[in-house]
């Protein structure tokens, strides 16, 4: 094989373009100059002859080459990423970086948490933490971006073969109602109650959602009858809202333990519907895993057990419930 008619910089310099739609935002932060990052785009399609962007509109739009070198550079570089964190493991956790994924709601509310307790032991390796759909994350451990990732959600159908998936602990969804309510001094609902009360969710395609529904469903409740008032993007604006009042709200026992043991929204149980999701935890078992990620799901992992809220379980909770 002759010269390699690309550098990783080219490459870096592609990638940036490609995410940011535009040269000169492109060479903002790679915090070079743009006459710098178009001279390189020049000598890239130069010795590739051929065109990599289509200059006609005001978006740098890349051209079926440009895509395909894209895809392949991705590849490149997370292989570059992955061969300097396991040179790093050569120091013996006295440095290098751990990346870790997970999905938005265990993201936000437990990985944290234990984020700190494996720095207060291990304060040398750096942890980046990547929060997003638990697909998109599911497609960052494929890819090597990500060593490993907590997720509440499903793994698509497409990567279920490729990835190791283990659940590991069970986060309970609850109803909640604010203080104030009418239905609020009792603790269990009916069936037929949650038809009654106004509702506020998260939009119709995240995850959570799908979740409850499908849970609900399997309960012999017809979600699609309930009264939503309102539609958020986010679980703290639906924890603001219904502590203000606007309505009720199912939520995971790992995003309210704050608010339950300040008593400022109520927890209500649904007659005969207890409704849970396992929380499971991905890697790629192709990809070199490193010193950093294995101590974590050796060492830290276990610990979340004990992040999850204990909530008081009604006597009809004995019997099998359905998991999703």
């Amino acid at each position: 094989m002759g010269e390699i008619p690309f550098s990783l910089d080219q490459l870096r310099i592609l990638k940036a373009i490609a995410a940011e739609g535009s040269f000169k935002r492109a060479a903002d932060s790679l915090y070079v100059s743009q006459p710098a990052v178009s001279l390189q785009v020049q000598n890239l399609e130069r010795q590739l002859s051929v065109p990599l962007f289509d200059r006609g509109g005001r978006r740098a739009q890349l051209t079926e080459a440009g895509h395909m070198l894209l895809h392949y550079g991705d590849r490149i570089l997370a292989l570059c990423e992955e061969t300097c964190r396991a040179l790093e493991d050569l120091q013996n956790l006295q440095g290098g970086t751990l990346i870790i994924g997970a999905s938005q709601t265990t993201g936000t509310y437990l990985m944290p948490k234990l984020i700190g307790l494996f720095r207060q032991k291990y304060p040398q390796v750096a942890v980046q933490l990547h929060v997003h759909s638990t697909r998109r994350i599911s497609w960052s451990v494929a890819n090597g971006q990500v060593d490993l990732a907590v997720i509440g959600g499903e793994v698509p159908a497409e990567l279920q073969e490729m990835l190791t998936i283990t659940p590991y602990a069970e986060d309970e969804l609850v109803l909640v109602l604010p203080r104030s309510h009418a239905l609020a001094q009792g603790d269990t609902l009916s069936h037929n109650d949650l038809y009654q009360l106004q509702f506020i969710a998260l939009d119709a395609q995240s995850t959570i959602r799908k979740v409850i529904d499908k849970v609900l469903a399997q309960h012999g409740i017809d979600s699609s009858r309930f009264r939503i008032e309102m539609e958020l993007n986010s679980i703290e604006a639906i924890k603001n809202a219904v502590q203000s009042g606007l309505g009720a709200a199912f939520v995971s026992a790992s995003a309210i333990g704050k608010e339950l043991n300040l008593g400022s929204i109520h927890q209500m149980r649904i007659e005969n519907a207890l409704i849970k999701r396992p929380l499971s935890v991905i890697l790629n078992p192709s990809r070199y895993q490193s010193k950093a990620a294995e101590t974590f799901s050796r060492e830290v992992l276990p610990l979340i057990h004990g992040l999850l809220p204990t909530i008081p379980q009604p006597e009809w909770a004995g019997r099998p419930s359905t998991l999703v």
